[in-house]
C-alpha cells in the first residue's frame, strides 16, 4: 500500500488537505473503487436492514470511507516517520489500490527504510484494537455495530497483509532492509524482495482459483476475479522493482572508463597529423581542442580526420575537423555512480557528447547514448 519512491512530478489528482508539509491527493481512481466497493458492501448492509431502501448504498459508502481513512492514517503513519528520520514526504496519494507516500529522496540507512515501512502496518493494526474495544459494547447486529466490525477487520486486513514480505507492500520494504543490512547493498534487497514479492502475487491469485479445486469445489467467481486484480498489482509492483534494483545496480557501477572512451586534451593551433601522434602516444581514442585559455571547446570527428589525406594531415589544423562543444559540457572525471550519472544528464541538456575532467585535465570522452547502453545491459 506505500511506495516510498520520489516521483518525477506531484500525481494527478484533487488536493483535499495537507500534512507535515505535504498535499493529500485524491487519485481519480479512488472514485471507481469507491464505487465499486460501495456497490460490493451494499448486499451486506441490506442483509442487516431490510429497511434501509436506497440509503443502503449511503451506509454502504460510509464503509468505503471508513476504509479509504484508514488508508490514509497508514499513509500519513509512513508521513510522519519518515519526516522524523529526515526526509520530507512529497505527497499522500489515495488510488484506485489503496494509496502510497512519496518521499524527497532514497532513504539513507536500512534501520530507517524499516521503520518507515513497518509504522504503516503497525498504524492500522492500533485501529484495529481501537474498533474491536469499542464493538465490545455495540450490538453487532446494529448498522452502528457494522460499522466498528467493519473498521476492525478492514484495519486488521492492510495491517497483516501489507507485511507480506514482498514488494511493493510495505513487508517487501522490511525483507529489502534486511537484505540490504546483510549485504550492504541496498539493490540486491530491492532485487531479492521484488521476486518474493512474484511469489507472492502467483500465490495469491492461485489460492482464488486453484486451492478450491485442490478441495474439490468450483472456485468462486468473484474470489478469481479480486484475485486476479490484486495478484496482478502485485506482479506489476515487484516487476517494477526487480528492474529498479538491477538498473539502480548497473546505475552503481558507472565510472568514466566504463561509459566513456579515453581522451587527451590538444592545443587549437595542432595539426591533425600531430595531435593523432598525441593521442595515440597516451593510448587516447578520442581527440579534444582546447581554447586558448585551456577549456574544452570541441573534439575530433574521427571519420572527417580520417579522410583527410596522409600527406595533407600535417599541414591540415586539427579545427578543420571540429564538432564545436557549448559551455557546460563537461563533468568531473572522478565521479562514479548516480553521481556520475546525473552530471552527464545534466551536461547533456547542452550537448550529446561531454568531457570529463581531473583537476582540469581531460581524460575522456562520454557520449550520453554509451551512458544509457550501459545501464540497459
Amino acid at each position: 500500500m506505500s511506495a516510498p519512491r520520489p516521483p518525477a512530478r506531484r500525481s494527478s489528482g484533487w488536493v483535499i488537505g495537507h500534512a507535515v508539509g505535504a498535499p493529500i491527493i485524491l487519485a481519480p481512481s479512488w472514485l471507481i473503487a469507491a464505487v465499486v466497493l460501495t456497490l460490493i458492501f451494499a448486499p451486506t448492509v441490506r442483509a442487516r436492514s431490510e429497511n434501509l431502501g436506497g440509503l443502503v448504498y449511503v451506509v454502504a459508502l460510509g464503509f468505503v470511507v471508513l476504509l479509504f481513512a484508514s488508508v490514509l492514517v497508514h499513509e500519513l503513519a509512513h508521513g510522519l516517520m519518515a519526516r522524523a528520520r529526515g526526509q520530507q514526504p512529497r505527497e499522500f496519494v489515495l488510488t484506485l489500490w489503496g494509496g502510497h507516500t512519496a518521499f524527497g529522496g532514497a532513504t539513507p540507512t536500512p534501520g530507517s527504510s524499516a521503520l518507515i515501512a513497518v509504522v504503516g502496518p503497525i498504524a492500522n493494526l492500533v485501529l484495529a484494537g481501537g474498533f474491536l474495544a469499542v464493538a465490545q459494547g455495540v450490538d453487532e447486529r446494529s448498522l452502528v455495530g457494522l460499522l466498528v466490525w467493519s473498521g476492525c477487520l478492514t484495519n486488521a486486513f492492510v495491517g497483516l497483509f501489507n507485511l507480506v514480505p514482498g514488494l511493493p507492500l510495505d513487508g517487501g520494504f522490511l525483507l529489502e532492509a534486511a537484505v540490504w543490512g546483510a549485504t550492504k547493498n541496498r539493490h540486491t534487497g530491492t532485487v531479492a524482495a521484488g521476486w518474493v514479492g512474484r511469489i507472492v502475487a502467483v500465490l495469491v491469485f492461485a489460492w482464488a482459483l486453484l486451492l478450491p479445486l485442490a478441495l474439490g469445489r468450483q472456485p468462486d467467481l468473484y474470489d478469481v476475479i479480486w484475485g486476479a486484480l490484486i495478484g496482478a498489482f502485485l506482479w506489476s509492483g515487484a516487476s517494477a522493482a526487480v528492474r529498479g534494483g538491477r538498473t539502480q545496480k548497473a546505475v552503481g557501477l558507472v565510472t568514466v572508463a566504463s561509459v566513456g572512451r579515453r581522451a587527451i586534451g590538444v592545443a587549437h593551433t595542432e595539426s591533425i597529423a600531430q595531435a593523432g601522434v598525441l593521442a595515440a602516444s597516451s593510448g587516447a581514442e578520442e581527440v579534444v581542442i582546447l581554447s586558448p585559455e585551456g577549456r574544452p571547446a570541441a573534439y575530433v570527428d574521427r571519420a572527417a580526420a580520417a579522410s583527410v589525406p596522409a600527406d595533407a594531415a600535417g599541414t591540415t589544423p586539427v579545427t578543420a575537423v571540429a564538432v564545436p562543444l557549448p559551455g557546460g559540457a563537461v563533468v568531473d572525471g572522478l565521479l562514479t555512480g548516480q553521481q556520475l550519472v546525473a552530471a552527464v544528464g545534466r551536461a547533456t541538456e547542452h550537448s550529446p557528447v561531454v568531457v570529463a575532467l581531473v583537476d582540469g585535465r581531460v581524460v575522456g570522452l562520454i557520449r550520453a547514448m554509451d551512458v544509457v547502453a550501459a545501464i540497459r545491459s
